[in-house]
């Protein structure tokens, strides 16, 4: 395991608060491992590859930190009404944010870069964050008990093991696959958002399309130094 990658999974048997409401249980231990970090500062030594960003970027974290995405902490806003079919893009919503970690949590693994496991942090939050959500409105998570890399849905199993793939040939197919990732979530939260009308919901949603955003602007820039 390389020195800079493996995340601290001690939250993985506590409670976490996302928007000001505690999501109790194991929330980390069905998506790879990844702790809540992002943000974080850390005292270990800066990769070389880092070090090449910080002369483009201002620091060795420039353009990760600041696209991490994480939720804004605000205490999570009223539950209102979810239509059938609101309720069957909550849970897709759940597999698209595992599918971001789990695959950026693969690509840390692979590459002495610190963006993945960055972000791959981020998305755990998220994941989160889309879980208090279908607690609230009894919505089955497709995500409970899928091992890294695996999930309920056979397209979004395709997908993954495509970027996956993908990425595999160099970095920067890797940051490549990225920014497809974001690219269809911003696409399918957009969508998401149409009609609806729940104040928790819409504050999930809008939280995660800005932290899309950011993830594509943070994998464009280290696509274009690249």
């Amino acid at each position: 395991m390389k020195r800079n990658v493996k995340i601290a999974t001690a939250v993985a048997a506590g409670a976490l608060a996302v928007g000001g409401v505690l999501a109790v249980g194991p929330v980390t231990a069905d998506t790879g491992g990844a702790a809540p970090v992002a943000g974080q500062s850390t005292s270990q030594s800066v990769p070389t590859h880092d070090r090449h960003r910080a002369h483009h970027h201002g620091g060795p974290t420039d353009g990760i930190r600041q696209h991490n995405g994480t939720c804004d902490g605000a205490a999570l806003a009223e539950q209102g009404t979810l239509t059938a079919a609101q309720k069957v893009t909550l849970a897709s919503t759940a597999e698209e944010e595992k599918l971001a970690h789990d695959l950026y949590s693969a690509f840390a693994e692979r590459y002495d870069v610190r963006i993945f496991e960055r972000i791959a942090a981020a998305e755990t939050n998220h994941l989160t964050a889309v879980r208090t959500l279908l607690d609230r409105y009894d919505v089955p998570d497709p995500t409970a008990g899928q091992p890294a890399g695996e999930f309920a849905d056979p397209a979004v199993q395709a997908a993954y093991d495509q970027l996956l793939r993908k990425g595999e040939d160099s970095l920067k197919a890797a940051l490549k696959a990225g920014r497809t990732v974001e690219r269809d979530d911003i696409t399918a939260l957009t969508k998401a958002q149409t009609g609806l009308t729940a104040p928790d919901a819409r504050q999930v949603y809008g939280n995660l399309l800005a932290a899309s955003e950011k993830h594509r602007d943070a994998f464009d820039h280290w696509i274009a130094d690249e």
